[in-house]
């Protein structure tokens, strides 16, 4: 017999639209980068949309909806190893948003990014592209930031994105749980009862007021070197 479900919105819209532009944006930016050329002018505009991005995700992971909060995937050791023993409680809701190794996997994510980005404010290609800030750094600090963006930053992204692919992929094939459905509908069918994400007209204002102020802040740091 089927146990009863209920629906739980578990990603608010903010969230969900924070994903999907940064995505596109990191992976238009790899592709850019490739590219060279007049592309790099896009290049930098997609750099500064992620530092946008991400200086939004760090206030909403304080302000956002209860599984969009860092206070509520920063696990305990002893959750952890719950977790990984297949011995989670109930109330500690492990597969509800972020699991263990799925907040470690964010907060990697979200650390390389921010790396590439601040790096990419001080690079200098040698041909005709620099950082924005290149004048607060030295020509050698500057040229060993560009060699981090260009080498080791940019193959880590690489390499975190084909394993957050194989882990979707994982679940889907091996776990029967679609995790790409929820990030697009914001919603989970789920059996325990689990507390709802807010995501109303009211959040989602703010959000868009955070952004904008965000954008604002980046625009600032961005043109201190003009």
């Amino acid at each position: 017999m089927n146990e009863l479900q209920t629906t739980v919105r578990v990603w608010d819209l903010p969230t969900r639209a924070f994903h999907w532009l940064l995505a596109t944006s990191v992976l238009a930016s790899i592709s850019s980068a490739w590219i060279g050329g007049n592309a790099m002018v896009w290049h930098f505009r997609l750099g500064y949309v992620a530092f946008t991005l991400l200086a939004f995700r760090l206030v909403w992971g304080l302000v956002g909806g209860h599984w969009s909060r860092f206070a509520n995937f920063i696990y305990a050791p002893a959750s952890i190893v719950r977790y990984l023993r297949g011995q989670s409680r109930a109330d500690e809701h492990h597969e509800v948003g972020h699991n263990p190794l799925g907040a470690f996997s964010v907060f990697g994510v979200l650390a390389l990014l921010a790396l590439q980005v601040g790096t990419g404010l001080f690079a200098d290609d040698e041909i005709s592209n620099t950082g924005p800030l290149i004048k607060f750094v030295s020509g050698e600090t500057s040229l060993a930031l560009t060699k981090w963006h260009k080498g080791w930053g940019q193959w880590l992204i690489i390499a975190l994105i084909v394993l957050h692919v194989a882990a979707v992929l994982y679940y889907l094939l091996a776990k029967k749980r679609n995790l790409v459905k929820p990030m697009v509908t914001g919603d989970k069918q789920l059996v325990a009862p689990a507390p709802h994400a807010v995501d109303s007209t009211r959040s989602r204002t703010l959000a868009v007021l955070l952004l904008a102020a965000c954008a604002g802040l980046v625009g600032w740091v961005v043109n201190l070197g003009g």
